[in-house]
């Protein structure tokens, strides 16, 4: 009898979109990173994927001193995969934002595919009262365009590329693909590649059925057999697609970065809960969820004794 296939399941713990009055249960500091993505791996998380913020304000730091902290607690405390953002904020430079991966050398990084707009206004239609003042400013801009251009990428590619660091490649819509296969093709990134398509996010592709089912067809015929398939859907979109995602072979990725709730007007509790909903769904499905070890071995990563931290 055939082994069940194995789902890796990333938890991106924070990020840089959600601000902290929000949600009381978004980590903020150090600790509170760290306990999330600690809580997130014990849960079944194979890979956590990770932002810092400034720990009075709540504020996206891209900082390699805000990193630290958390860094060496998660790996002493974890056989989890770390993945270190380097899509930071949409408001930072490329400079900034490649030197936490860059300084820490991770076994994966992400890395954006592709210049977006970004608008995360909507959200003002639900939350309208702020604890610091850069949250309504941050939220309420309608003219951010989230930049990665070519150069900007191959920024990212060679300056990570002596750290054997992999990416988790964020492909916000189609054209992020075919970009990917352009940096395939000329031999700057390696297989398996480890596909992150992404759904819901205002600027991005929506979050339909038919908006998954592209996105995995055109992956199939750009790379064959020569990457792994996760999903993120954003807000309330995280389960659903995440359920269609492992129902058709892929992995997927769940995390108060991409929604802060657990159902229909409940917040969820903590990053761990998401985890634990979203293993629900992998099991009943006669699957079963990666360990680390698995992960690793999946995506060929260099191993957690490799890393700079």
């Amino acid at each position: 009898m055939a082994k069940p296939r194995r789902v890796i399941i990333t938890c991106a713990v924070t990020g840089a979109i959600h601000t902290p009055s929000m949600s009381p249960h978004l980590p903020i500091t150090a600790s509170e990173i760290a306990d999330a993505a600690i809580g997130a791996a014990e849960a079944g998380a194979a890979i956590v994927h990770l932002h810092a913020r400034n720990p009075v304000d709540g504020s996206p730091d891209q900082s390699p001193e805000a990193f630290a902290p958390f860094l060496g607690v998660i790996k002493q405390a974890s056989n989890c995969v770390i993945n270190i953002t380097t899509g930071g904020a949409p408001t930072m430079t490329i400079e900034e934002r490649v030197r936490p991966a860059a300084t820490h050398k991770p076994e994966v990084a992400s890395l954006n595919l592709g210049s977006m707009n970004f608008g995360l206004f909507g959200m003002l239609n639900r939350f309208k009262e702020f604890k610091h003042p850069w949250e309504k400013a941050y939220l309420e801009n309608k003219d951010i365009i989230f930049r990665n251009s070519f150069k900007d990428i191959e920024y990212i590619l060679t300056t990570c590329a002596g750290n054997n660091t992999r990416f988790e490649f964020e492909c916000y819509d189609t054209s992020h693909l075919y970009n990917l296969k352009y940096f395939f093709d000329q031999g700057l990134v390696k297989a398996p590649l480890f596909i992150q398509t992404v759904f819901g996010l205002q600027g991005g592709i929506g979050a339909h059925p038919d908006d998954v089912l592209h996105m995995k067809r055109t992956a199939d015929r750009l790379f064959g057999d020569n990457y792994q398939w996760s999903v993120l859907g954003a807000g309330s979109n995280q389960l659903k697609i995440a359920a269609m995602a492992a129902a058709m072979g892929g992995n997927v990725r769940v995390g108060l970065e991409d929604s802060l709730w657990a159902g229909p007007g409940r917040l969820a509790a903590s990053n761990a809960e998401q985890v634990r909903l979203v293993r629900q769904i992998i099991e009943s499905l006669g699957l079963e969820v990666a360990s680390p070890d698995e992960a690793r071995e999946m995506l060929s990563l260099k191993g957690g004794d490799q890393v700079g931290f």
